[in-house]
């Protein structure tokens, strides 16, 4: 059945604004490219396949964390277990008749624990817009294990993503935390990791807090978080209570017009993108690789997005 367009809907609202692609020709010939798997590996990246001698007593590495991040890294775009990917990065150091082995899957299991892989930065020197939210991404638990193994149902365990976007939808700052984490603290983390200035915080209302308040708006950034329904003024005057008086003198929805809190969508479209693309489980069951696996998956992403992203408009009908 469809969507009777005369009944007062909030998903399918009458207000919504419609776009179009303007530069669908290259965004179509992005999205091909998104799928092409040829491979190539530079001199620089078979020159640093193995690691430096370190000079110390004992057997020395076989592997460098680039040679492991470039396993890991094919693993998570295709999907692959350990074992797979292992398989899949020797045929391709075969083909290319590169004379070099390709970690096995004891010791990628054992090395991404000690991986040190930082979130690509935007290299720009403007301030940016950042957008915030967090999703759960499932895990092997101990719960689900030990339920398997003996029978039964284990209690799902999980993980919760936190991530943070500019209005173009890059990723430039990220952190994993457990599922009971608080969001509004966890962006204070996200806020202080931005090296570059700030205009403006855009969050949904699990954001409304002082905390936040405060330090986005110490960064010189504007706050656009819808306040609680049951938000109050506070004693002071500050940026907070004069977002709570504007809503309740124009009202919510007028409100995230004039505001653009609708590029809270930016942060969601990436979330679907993750899903999507990475999955919506974390492969890893150590929680050191579990971070490294999702910073990976962050920089999959941004790569996917400098190859080519949609430039839109509204259009009036």
């Amino acid at each position: 059945m469809g969507h009777d367009l005369g009944m007062n809907s909030r998903v399918h609202p009458k207000y919504k604004t419609k776009y179009r692609v303007s530069n669908w020709p290259e965004y179509d010939r992005a999205l091909v490219e998104r799928g092409n798997i040829t491979l190539w590996i530079s001199d620089d990246a078979i020159a640093s396949w193995k690691p430096a001698p370190t000079g110390r007593r004992g057997a020395q590495r076989k592997f460098s964390d680039h040679a492991i991040k470039t396993a890991l890294t094919l693993r998570l775009i295709f999907r692959l277990p350990l074992r797979q990917a292992e398989g899949f990065l020797r045929s391709v150091l075969s083909l290319m008749s590169i004379d070099h082995e390709a970690p096995d899957h004891t010791t990628l299991s054992r090395r991404s624990q000690h991986l040190d892989i930082q979130l690509a930065r935007v290299s720009t020197e403007k301030s940016i817009h950042l957008i915030v939210d967090s999703t759960g991404l499932s895990i092997v638990g101990e719960g689900e294990w030990a339920a398997a193994k003996h029978g039964g149902r284990g209690k799902r365990a999980w993980k919760k993503l936190h991530l943070g976007v500019d209005r173009s939808g890059t990723i430039v700052a990220e952190v994993l935390t457990d599922g009971d984490a608080h969001d509004s603290k966890t962006a204070l983390n996200l806020i202080d990791k931005m090296k570059v200035p700030i205009s403006s915080f855009t969050a949904d209302a699990a954001y409304d807090t002082i905390a936040i308040y405060d330090a986005a708006t110490a960064r010189g950034a504007k706050v656009i978080v819808p306040p609680r329904k049951t938000a109050a003024r506070s004693k002071r005057s500050n940026a907070r209570d004069r977002t709570v008086r504007r809503v309740r003198k124009v009202g919510r929805r007028q409100w995230k017009k004039e505001s653009g809190y609708h590029r809270q969508a930016r942060v969601e479209n990436t979330f679907f993108r993750y899903k999507s693309i990475i999955g919506d489980r974390l492969r890893a069951r150590h929680p050191e690789s579990q971070k490294a696996e999702a910073v990976i998956a962050c920089n999959i992403l941004n790569r996917m997005m400098e190859i080519g992203r949609p430039e839109s408009f509204a259009i009036c009908l």
